[in-house]
C-alpha cells in the first residue's frame, strides 16, 4: 500500500500562506476533498503534493521517501495528477492520447502493446467517449477534453490520485460519472485521492475526509462527517450556509445575504 504524507508543510503563493505546518496522511481507501475559497491556493498545494513545486519548508513523503528526491518516472508509477485545465495542442487521436498514461510503465524504447491498448479503450468507455477513438483531440469540446484527461489518468493506474477540479466543464451526468469512478478506484482498488473542489456537496457525497484551507496558513483536516457543518463552512466561505437532509445525506446551500 502506498501512502502520501505531508510533514510540517509550509506552502505559500504570491506572499500569501496557503498552509502552515500541515501534517496530513493520505492513506489507501481514503478520498479527501480539499475545500477553500477561490484563489486560496488549492492548486499550489496539489502541485506541491505531486512534487511539481517545492514547499517553503517541510516535506512530502511518498513511500517514506522525499518526493523531490525520487525519479519522476518512479513518482508517475505511484502518483497521478489531473491538472485544473486541459488543453491539447498537438494533433493526436483520442486513443493515442489515452495511451500516454501507460508511458511510466514502459521501457525507454518500448511501444504500447495489446494490453496497453485494451486498458486505454476501457478507460475511454468509462468516461463515455466510446466512438471517439479516432477523433483528433484538437476538435474536442472542453468537457470531452476533460473526460479524456481523466481517462489518461485511469490508464496510468496510480495508487494516489491528485485531482484539481475534476468536474470542471462537465454536465451533471458526467460529474456524477467521474466522481463515481473515483469512488470505485478508492473503494474497490484501495487507492487514495485528494480532490480539490468548489462544490461542497460533491465533497459531502463522495469524500471520506476533508481538508479546509481558511487562508493565512490556517487549515483543518479530518473525517468529513466531523468537519462538514454550517459553522465551518460559514467560516470557510464567509457567507451564510444552510444545511438540508436529502436521500443521499446532508447537503449545504447558500443562506441569506452575507
Amino acid at each position: 500500500m502506498t501512502d502520501l504524507v505531508c510533514q510540517s508543510l509550509d506552502v505559500s503563493i504570491a506572499g500569501k500562506k496557503v498552509c502552515s505546518r500541515l501534517d496530513l496522511k493520505l492513506a489507501p481507501a481514503q478520498s479527501w476533498g480539499m475545500l477553500g475559497p477561490n484563489g486560496i491556493g488549492k492548486t499550489t498545494l496539489l502541485k506541491c503534493m505531486a512534487g511539481l513545486s517545492e514547499p517553503d519548508s517541510g516535506s512530502v513523503l511518498l513511500e517514506n521517501q522525499s518526493i523531490s528526491k525520487l525519479p519522476r518516472r518512479t513518482v508517475a508509477r505511484l502518483l497521478g495528477m489531473l491538472q485544473q485545465h486541459t488543453v491539447y495542442i498537438f494533433d493526436a487521436s483520442v486513443l493515442e492520447t489515452a495511451m500516454t498514461g501507460r508511458h511510466p510503465h514502459l521501457g525507454h524504447w518500448e511501444r504500447e502493446g495489446a494490453l496497453d491498448k485494451q486498458k486505454s479503450l476501457d478507460a475511454i468507455r468509462a468516461v463515455d467517449l466510446e466512438g471517439f477513438e479516432s477523433r483528433s483531440v484538437t476538435g474536442l469540446s472542453g468537457g470531452e477534453a476533460r473526460r479524456l484527461a481523466f481517462a489518461s489518468l485511469i490508464v496510468q493506474e496510480p495508487a494516489i490520485l491528485l485531482l484539481d477540479e475534476p468536474t470542471n466543464h462537465l454536465d451533471m451526468k458526467h460529474q456524477v460519472r467521474i466522481m463515481n469512478h473515483v469512488g470505485e478506484q478508492v473503494t474497490n482498488m484501495q487507492r487514495s485521492a485528494m480532490i480539490a473542489l468548489h462544490d461542497v456537496n460533491l465533497a459531502a457525497r463522495y469524500c471520506s475526509h476533508i481538508l479546509m484551507l481558511f487562508g493565512d496558513g490556517d487549515w483543518q483536516a479530518g473525517p468529513a462527517e466531523e468537519l462538514l457543518n454550517r459553522k465551518n463552512l460559514e467560516r470557510l466561505y464567509q457567507c451564510p450556509v444552510e444545511s438540508v437532509l436529502t436521500s443521499t445525506g446532508k447537503r449545504f446551500l447558500p443562506g441569506g445575504q452575507s
